[in-house]
């Protein structure tokens, strides 16, 4: 059963606090850390977590559109995509590695309010017929794309990948005792 509005918008303020506690609460060492089960840095990798928001602002167009093209142009655009999974893995291994040295631990929570804000007011101006609409997904690019995603699954998606991924951070529970 896919997420009502009112659950995304909770995950999303859920996620918008926990990335403000962990990056308050997180020491510069504790940042520069190697995550867990990820090339990327404890901040890197809290970078890459705020870009799948990013990334769901850029891709509500793309369902829009391909959504109302007939389905074996979205298949065929998805199996494009699908066939370029190792340049994009490439690119958001190192872009996530370069964008986290702009949108830094002084940038990154305010840019997921602002990335979290406009996509809230976008999904409540959506209607229950464009919340959907759909189109075929390249399916490895990420484990929570399906072959075929609704707008509501894509305007859900950010939150499941932030979830994902906050597993994976080797940093103290926001408010935790310090370790001696």
């Amino acid at each position: 059963m896919e997420p009502k509005r009112d659950e995304i918008l909770a995950g999303y303020s859920r996620a918008r606090r926990h990335l403000k506690a962990l990056l308050q609460d997180a020491a510069p060492a504790d940042l520069h850390r190697r995550s867990d089960g990820t090339r990327w840095t404890n901040e890197e990798l809290l970078f890459h977590m705020v870009f799948g928001y990013m990334v769901v602002r850029a891709l509500l167009p793309l369902v829009h559109v391909v959504s109302r093209l007939p389905r074996p142009v979205g298949r065929a655009f998805a199996a494009v995509l699908n066939a370029g999974t190792g340049p994009f893995d490439v690119v958001n291994y190192w872009g996530s590695r370069a964008a986290s040295r702009v949108y830094n631990r002084r940038r990154m929570s305010r840019k997921l309010e602002t990335t979290i804000a406009a996509l809230s007011r976008r999904l409540e101006r959506e209607n229950p017929q464009s919340l959907a609409r759909s189109m075929p997904f390249p399916g490895r690019w990420d484990p929570f794309f399906t072959p075929l995603m609704t707008l509501n699954d894509v305007y859900a998606y950010p939150t499941l990948h932030f979830d994902f991924h906050a597993k994976q951070l080797s940093l103290p529970p926001p408010d935790a005792p310090e370790s001696s």
